[in-house]
């Protein structure tokens, strides 16, 4: 990879760190400066509402104002809502830096950082590696995550041990973020202009865009379609209702479930890196199809098993090839749409995907609670996923990535 690369490989990983940390901590220390659970829940909803808005302003431009410039910008919000956070108690002021500035309560993605890198490595990369390095990406991303999960509690452990008051062990993960932020912004800083879109790739200027794009606004609209669909079906079985599924159905107990959902996404991470070697075979819509669809099946499959043991199986076999459609779904976005209009493409998808996947797990949330009815996002979410597999191979299998395998 090149410097630029690097770089960017390692801004992810940073970041990363930081939401997984973040997101440990951040409900129990809105809770230890005695919020009740009303303020929490707006909180977070405004963070998740405004980091939606404040990503799809900046990557809709990032490709005409600069991509690093807007890169710098996004982990500037990042440390100023670390900041905040940390030194702040006031509901007001909380509300405001929620909003305003870009914290992951969930510990995944979020900000304008995703589209914006990806759009940059594209610009670094030929198409035929693009989808390897996309994997690599992702699975850093991942491990970071974890990793920043676990430090986060050791970290607050061992203050705690050391005489630290609650909320003050707490603002030592939440100042570690706002450095971490900093120290993006110090990295992005560092990155050379050949991340940026060229001038001779930049679109007709009489043509009018929307949301930063123009020639592509129609496989982007498309593509964003699609991609709400399969995410909708995922909110419906994201990790948290599995757990508690899992909780509910076969009384696993807490550690038991950490187990089980820290191996299954040690397998999602390493699937990716399958992704690649498949699609320089059979194409990248192929691979995300052809790959998706068993795991689906596997899905409906989990709640069918008699027993933990063989609900558990099922389950880490659909998350061990459950992540191949991801650095080929990225893949087939940058391959497919004008370099100038990359950033704007990743986060109109980006931002399609969030909003299915919030209104998936509102519809699931109160299914899971009824013991009848908890079975139903398994069957509803696969359903759906299958019908996005479908829908995705019609609507682009004759319109192959210039890099994919012909013939």
């Amino acid at each position: 990879m090149s410097r630029d690369a690097r770089l960017l490989f390692a801004a992810r990983a940073i970041r990363m760190f930081g939401y997984g940390a973040v997101a440990v901590i951040l409900v129990l220390y809105l809770a230890a400066l005695d919020f009740n659970g009303f303020q929490i829940g707006l909180l977070l909803s405004l963070t998740l509402a405004g980091d939606t808005l404040i990503s799809l302003w900046l990557t809709t431009r990032a490709d005409r104002v600069g991509r690093r410039k807007v890169l710098v910008i996004g982990a500037l919000l990042m440390a100023g809502a670390g900041a905040v956070f940390g030194v702040a108690g006031a509901f007001s002021v909380l509300v405001l830096a929620a909003t305003v500035g870009v914290i992951s309560p969930s510990g995944n993605e979020v900000g304008p950082f995703l589209a914006v890198e990806q759009a940059s490595l594209s610009q670094t990369l030929p198409g035929s590696k693009r989808t390897s390095v996309f994997a690599w990406y992702n699975l850093v991303g991942s491990v970071a995550t974890a990793v920043g999960a676990l430090v986060a509690g050791l970290v607050v452990g061992t203050l705690r041990d050391r005489g630290f008051a609650d909320v003050n062990a707490y603002r030592v993960i939440v100042a570690g973020y706002a450095g971490l932020g900093l120290a993006m912004a110090a990295l992005f800083e560092l990155v050379s202009p050949l991340v940026e879109a060229r001038p001779e790739d930049a679109g007709d200027p009489s043509i009018r865009r929307r949301l930063g794009l123009h020639r592509s606004r129609s496989i982007v609209t498309r593509l964003a379609a699609l991609f709400s669909v399969d995410a909708l079906a995922g909110g419906l079985v994201m990790q948290s209702l599995l757990a508690y599924w899992f909780h509910v159905r076969f009384g696993v107990p807490e550690a038991t479930l950490g187990a089980i959902f820290f191996g299954a996404n040690l397998l999602a991470a390493a699937s990716a890196l399958a992704a690649a070697r498949i699609a320089s075979r059979i194409g990248l819509i192929n691979t995300m199809v052809f790959t998706h669809l068993p795991s689906n099946v596997l899905l409906i499959a989990v709640p069918l098993m008699p027993s933990l043991e063989l609900a558990v199986i099922v389950l880490l076999a659909r998350f061990s090839i459950s992540q191949m459609d991801v650095p080929t779904r990225q893949s087939y976005t940058m391959a497919v749409v004008d370099p100038d209009e990359r950033s704007a493409a990743a986060g109109v998808t980006g931002i399609a995907r969030s909003i299915g996947a919030a209104i998936g797990s509102a519809i699931a949330g109160p299914l899971v609670a009824v013991p009848a009815l908890a079975a139903l996002p398994f069957f509803v979410g696969g359903g759906l996923k299958i019908v996005y597999d479908l829908a995705l191979w019609r609507a682009f299998r004759a319109r192959p990535a210039p890099e994919d395998p012909r013939g």
